[in-house]
């Protein structure tokens, strides 16, 4: 077998536009969510803000469970499939994001005597889970539609879906807000989601066209390879969220709510903010996997170019975040959270395992492997759980970040074993060098930054950028 060859500076400058852009994306979606918020809390106050909050859970939390995790699974047989198959695909996964969407509005409609006495203690918003119920449908339809745009590689096409899906519903939401207050929650949902269902929608595929002559047993069958891992997903982020709750709860009983708070934003900063990087990334990423998934060593090497570039990436970020992070908790939250400077401090070095890990664990989501991504994940919420636990009694809130750092090490370890030993796939040389320096740097500016000073710090965030710009301009 001859070597894998590609241009890595042409695949480098691949990532780096896809991670701009999704960064974007991301980023105008957060300015969005914290205006809409900011506009509910000014105008009608924090009845508003919280019945937004308790509409916004019941639909994610049914919308988790009907739509079978079909966003993400059906994202691989798409790239996966042959230029022969593209088109009944396709109408797979477009019959399928409809049969889901229907399903899920039927289980609102259903349960909307349940989940308002659930929620409310009554049945006075029973009729406000009824509306809710087309929520589910349109949003199943866009899930389809931005999966296919993913699995097509058309990824500025699913940027601007996005980013007009957002900014058309917070344009759209605002007067609403405005003139019917309180009145304004349903319809606002509704009509948020509406606007990016439209968006979706107006940019969806059309140079490759469904194929309308599938049957409904042919619909099933081609299908349910994606339902079926949907469901491994679904099954795997509903542990997880579970076994959070249980620390949450833990937490709460042992140390107070405000101690739950503080770890709270915390987890925030670190696991959503810096994580914005890894989200951007794998909508170009995955994609990529899946169509190699036949090659062992084009998979290995795109894990290994694809694992060098986010650590190359990330080792200025995290400096940079522990140099300012008082400034950034001051700004994101007010001085009463600086408790939680010393958590990310030490948990923000913890994302050098994130990223290790994660560049493997797409790995098994591209093969479809459910049973082994169900295990590795719950394996993982598992390990935090415990090492949570143990860490918060001994040390406290800072101990928390200690206890990320070797949550996510030996999450590294298991995706690795599985990495290595069930697809027998290896990792390019100076991985582990790489890795060994990056630590390096990020314990090097959290010690700085603990016992000297934010400038010392610094220093290691100047040069840390220094190496990363000098990397990425060689790969040119």
């Amino acid at each position: 077998m001859g070597k894998i060859t590609f241009n890595k500076g042409n695949l480098s400058a691949t990532v780096l536009k896809a991670m701009s852009i999704f960064g974007g994306v991301q980023v105008i979606t957060i300015i969005c969510s914290i205006i809409r918020t900011k506009l509910v809390a000014i105008w009608i106050g924090a009845v508003g803000v919280g019945l937004f909050g308790l509409y916004n859970t019941a639909i994610e939390m049914i919308s988790a469970i009907t739509q079978l995790g079909m966003r993400q699974s059906a994202v691989r047989d798409i790239a996966s499939a042959s230029p022969s198959t593209m088109s009944r695909i396709i109408a797979v996964v477009r019959r399928w994001a409809w049969a889901l969407g229907l399903f899920g509005a039927f289980v609102t409609l259903a349960l909307s005597p349940l989940l308002s006495k659930w929620t409310f203690g009554d049945d006075s918003h029973t009729l406000g889970f009824c509306a809710l119920a087309c929520v589910m449908f349109l949003s199943s339809i866009t899930g389809g539609e931005l999966a296919i745009l993913q699995g097509l590689k058309r990824l500025r096409r699913l940027a601007r879906a996005s980013v007009w899906g957002v900014l058309v519903g917070l344009a759209v939401s605002v007067p609403l807000f405005y003139f019917y207050r309180i009145d304004s929650i349903i319809p606002s949902i509704i009509a948020y989601t509406l606007a990016t269902a439209v968006a979706a929608q107006f940019y969806r595929e059309k140079e490759v066209k469904s194929d309308s002559s599938l049957t409904a047993k042919e619909t099933f069958d081609m299908g349910r390879g994606f339902v079926v891992l949907g469901i491994y997903m679904t099954i795997s982020a509903f542990t997880t969220m579970l076994i959070s709750y249980i620390f949450m709860a833990y937490l709460n009983n042992c140390a107070g709510t405000a101690t739950v708070g503080h770890y709270q934003a915390g987890f925030t900063l670190v696991n959503k903010y810096v994580g914005l990087i890894f989200t951007a990334i794998a909508m170009e990423y995955y994609p990529r996997l899946a169509q190699a998934n036949g090659s062992n060593m084009r998979t290995s090497a795109f894990v290994s170019h694809e694992m060098k570039l986010v650590l190359w990436i990330l080792v200025p970020v995290i400096t940079l975040f522990i140099t300012a992070d008082d400034l950034i908790v001051k700004i994101l939250y007010s001085a009463e959270f600086e408790i939680i400077i010393p958590f990310i401090s030490w948990a923000i070095a913890g994302m050098i395992f994130r990223a290790t890990s994660w560049c493997m664990a797409f790995v098994i989501l591209s093969k479809g492997d459910g049973k082994i991504f169900l295990l590795t994940e719950i394996s993982s919420a598992l390990v935090s759980l415990v090492l949570n636990i143990a860490a918060f009694n001994l040390w406290g809130i800072a101990g928390l970040g200690v206890a990320y750092i070797v949550w996510y090490f030996i999450y590294t370890l298991i995706v690795w074993s599985v990495f290595r030993y069930r697809y027998h796939l290896t990792l390019g040389r100076g991985i582990m060098h790489l890795i060994g320096y990056a630590l390096a740097m990020s314990i090097a500016a959290a010690l700085l930054s603990t016992f000297v000073g934010w400038w010392a710090a610094a220093i290691i965030a100047v040069v840390a950028t220094f190496f990363t710009a000098r990397r990425l301009l060689l790969q040119r």
